[in-house]
């Protein structure tokens, strides 16, 4: 009972840990090479699981449109969309970068609407008024003294890169769907451990794909070397480590069987909830000041996102 929505409160937390820990591990080394190594990472994290379970590192069975599928997903959600998160968490800060994320289940919705003919209904289009509102509210500071003009506290730059993430991950997801249905449409009369485990196999698809295009934008940059450099840091490796584990490990992968346990409008709203619990470790762990109206906004953008999936 609630197991659906159990699993994605718990990827709300799981994300807001990894938010905070990529925010540091970004500023230390790199969006590039931080990205290289945690997908890395998360290829072997899931490869053992995988291996656990079936004896396979990687999936086995899958068919090539999921192959494909998921692979544009990884393109588009990781090499993009996480390329901006991370650039978003060096510029704005993982509190800021977190609220832009509210942008991802219109995203979706749109992507659907684009891609996949699905229906825009009236609560969509509210949902993504109020949740633009509530971002809108977060971002723009006090009035300038002499002034009656609003100032928009954030840099340019970073604002932009949070509209990519929420567009990349929207976008994604999608795709996402798309090949998680061919790659289990193959699986009739599979057990429950081999449903339980797609997930985590469209994961690592979506990983080896994405770490192949960070490696590349890796040797073009000529950025290896902050990569090498970062094994000598601790602090710096258990914060990748552990954004990895709470991330593309545990994050991503149960996201996805969040959805298979209730309904996605459900399970989209309570993981938006991220920009809301990542205030207060903000406050202890960053020492950011956290004012009112920031509160009021990332409030009324989870709540966007709750009517985009209304009727």
């Amino acid at each position: 009972m609630f197991t659906g929505e159990l699993i994605s409160l718990g990827v709300a937390f799981s994300w807001t840990l990894t938010a905070l820990c990529f925010e540091y591990a970004s500023k230390q080394m790199g969006v590039i090479a931080l990205n290289v190594l945690r997908l890395g990472l998360a290829i072997l994290m899931l490869g053992l699981t995988l291996c656990f379970f079936t004896g396979h590192f990687f999936p086995a069975g899958v068919a090539p449109k999921a192959w494909f599928w998921l692979g544009v997903s990884g393109f588009v959600g990781y090499v993009l969309g996480d390329y901006c998160l991370f650039s978003s968490y060096v510029v704005i800060g993982s509190r800021f970068g977190q609220l832009f994320m509210t942008l991802a289940p219109p995203s979706a919705a749109l992507a659907g609407w684009l891609i996949l003919g699905e229906r825009m209904s009236w609560s969509a289009l509210l949902g993504m008024i109020v949740t633009l509102t509530g971002i809108g509210l977060s971002v723009v500071g006090k009035r300038e003294e002499g002034s009656g003009h609003w100032q928009v506290k954030l840099p340019l730059k970073g604002i932009l890169f949070g509209i990519g993430a929420g567009l990349g991950q929207g976008f994604g997801i999608v795709f996402s769907k798309l090949g998680m249905e061919y790659y289990t449409a193959g699986m009739q009369g599979a057990d429950s451990t081999a449903l339980f485990l797609v997930p985590f196999a469209s994961t690592q698809i979506r990983a080896l794909v994405g770490v192949t295009g960070f490696s590349i934008l890796l040797f073009l940059s000529g950025k290896g070397k902050a990569l090498l450099h970062a094994f000598k840091e601790k602090k710096t490796m258990g914060s990748a480590l552990a954004g990895t584990v709470f991330g593309p490990f545990i994050g991503v992968s149960f996201s996805l069987m969040a959805v298979q346990y209730t309904e996605a409008g459900i399970a989209s709203t309570l993981m938006a909830l991220t920009p809301v619990m990542i205030l207060a470790p903000s406050f202890y762990f960053f020492h950011q000041k956290i004012r009112v109206q920031e509160v009021v906004g990332a409030l009324i953008s989870v709540l966007g996102v709750a009517l985009f999936f209304v009727g």
